[in-house]
């Protein structure tokens, strides 16, 4: 399906049962104004929207673009009306579906805390068992706890170029989750040779096999699109948490599952064997410049 570039697109965006955490998120990109300008922004919870929410589930309109934030409960409800009646009604209208946060696209915190009738649009983890199964190949899940704004700008504006999406088996775009957090980590080549880091907030050292970071197993792309165009959590010293994945939310955030000092999960694409091999052969080098600080502010300031 196409959008009319000749009229400003119709863009709604729409809440379940959520924290405001992507609304807030998006509020923090560069170009907002210029973004926005693009569209007709039917209504946002946060913005200066066309119509008001009473308007909105009154279901007497259309929207070319339905972004749909939280986690899908068929009874909660916006201004007296159910989600089981304005999420479908908006669903069907619509040419473009964005479930937007891991919340609204796997059912995230809130499905974990009550998966008898909590999902998101399409799964519940990683299961099919949402609302609009019948709709799956409109939605883009954008997932994230919360979605890094220009992850939402770019798939915004691939669809005003009516630019084809191309998803990964989870329905995100492969431009966008391709790629593991992991990537563009600056802590790199204190994984590969398996030097920890001594805590939270330092620039030395690796935060997976202490810290429980699980930037290895996270399709991200937060150390290659940066946050603010400056950080990530990594780079500030915390742990990859793995929010983009169906697994999220897990217990022990800051900490690595071990099985006999071997962790329970090694990076994406390799097997258990050979990665201890190579982790092995890494542990019996010691190197100097690696285990010292990069900068010793006690000594230089």
């Amino acid at each position: 399906m196409h959008l009319n570039t000749e009229i400003k697109p119709k863009l709604l965006w729409l809440q379940g049962v959520t924290c405001n955490g992507n609304s807030h998120s998006f509020l923090n990109l560069e170009s907002l104004e210029q973004l926005l300008d693009k569209f007709e922004l039917l209504y946002h919870p946060l913005l200066a929207s066309t119509y008001s929410l009473c308007e909105i589930v009154s279901l007497q309109m259309s929207c070319d673009i339905l972004i749909f934030e939280g986690t899908y409960d068929p009874e909660f409800q916006r201004n007296n009306i159910a989600l089981k009646e304005l999420i479908p009604y908006y669903a069907l209208q619509s040419k473009h579906i964005i479930a937007l946060g891991t919340c609204a696209s796997f059912g995230g915190m809130f499905q974990s805390l009550a998966p008898e009738r909590n999902s998101g649009l399409i799964y519940q983890g990683e299961d099919e068992d949402g609302p609009l199964l019948e709709q799956k190949k409109k939605v883009i899940n954008l997932s994230g706890c919360p979605v890094h704004p220009e992850w939402l700008a770019t798939t915004l504006q691939m669809l005003l170029d009516e630019y084809k999406i191309a998803l990964d088996d989870l329905q995100r775009p492969r431009e966008l989750y391709s790629s593991l957090a992991h990537h563009g980590c600056t802590r790199n080549e204190y994984f590969e040779w398996k030097v920890d880091t001594k805590g939270f907030g330092l620039k030395e050292g690796c935060l997976f096999y202490e810290n429980g970071c699980r930037a290895p197993l996270t399709h991200a792309s937060c150390n290659t699109i940066l946050w603010n165009e400056v950080s990530s959590k990594t780079r500030v010293g915390t742990p990859c948490f793995g929010c983009t994945e169906p697994s999220f939310p897990r217990t022990n955030y800051f900490q690595t599952k071990t099985n006999m000092s071997i962790p329970q999960d090694v990076p994406l694409g390799i097997s258990k064997r050979a990665y201890l091999t190579v982790a092995g052969m890494a542990k019996t080098f010691h190197i100097k410049r690696l285990e010292g600080v990069l900068i010793d502010y006690k000594r230089d300031y």
